[in-house]
């Protein structure tokens, strides 16, 4: 009896097998509460999901897992002997700085310590538009980003979701074609009603 190696089969895929083109291995960007129904956990995320107008409570958990890596990263920072930690914290203190996260360039690891959920959910795409005031709820500035009627740097963003950094905030403009730009230009020129 003679053994026959298996012949070579191109079209024949195995489990484990990445060709080109194919798509990223794809991996959970958040992590869920470790007590999903606590009533007060509960009724904290309606009413961020209310106040920041998000679609799902995964927005939220992700705005919550991103705040917590960042924290998890502090705590090390504080664990490790001086002469590291002061090059470290300075640099993790300068990125956080340039995401927008904390509002000043020499805050230390402790405030670092203090960010929450909120402050992620701070700079969202959606949440910057209706602060400065391009939509009247946040639910029409989600629409707006959706609709493509929102761009940063001329690039049109339609990503809810987007992390704004610092520099970028400024950018952040209706597009010109968009229907919306000349209500915004006439809610400019007319004076507003200033009580005194």
């Amino acid at each position: 009896m003679v053994l026959r190696e298996r012949a070579w089969q191109p079209n024949k895929r195995r489990k484990g097998d990445i060709k080109l083109g194919d798509p990223r291995r794809l991996k959970k960007t958040w992590e869920g509460p470790k007590k999903p129904w606590r009533a007060t956990d509960l009724r904290e995320a309606l009413k961020l999901i209310g106040e920041y107008g998000l679609r799902n409570k995964r927005e939220l958990y992700k705005a919550q897992t991103i705040a917590r890596r960042y924290r998890k990263m502090a705590r090390k920072i504080l664990g490790l002997p001086e002469a590291e930690r002061a090059k470290v914290e300075k640099e993790l203190v300068q990125r956080l700085y340039r995401l927008g996260l904390i509002k000043y360039e020499n805050a230390t690891a402790d405030s670092i310590l203090s960010l929450t959920a909120k402050d992620v959910l701070e700079r969202r795409l959606q949440t910057i538009v209706f602060r400065k005031g391009y939509a009247p709820t946040i639910h029409a500035a989600r629409q707006m980003v959706v609709h493509r009627h929102i761009t940063i740097d001329d690039r049109v963003v339609d990503v809810p979701g987007y992390f704004v950094k610092a520099d970028e905030e400024s950018r952040i403009k209706i597009r010109v074609t968009s229907p919306f730009y000349k209500v915004y230009q006439q809610k400019l020129q007319t004076p507003s009603n200033t009580q005194g």
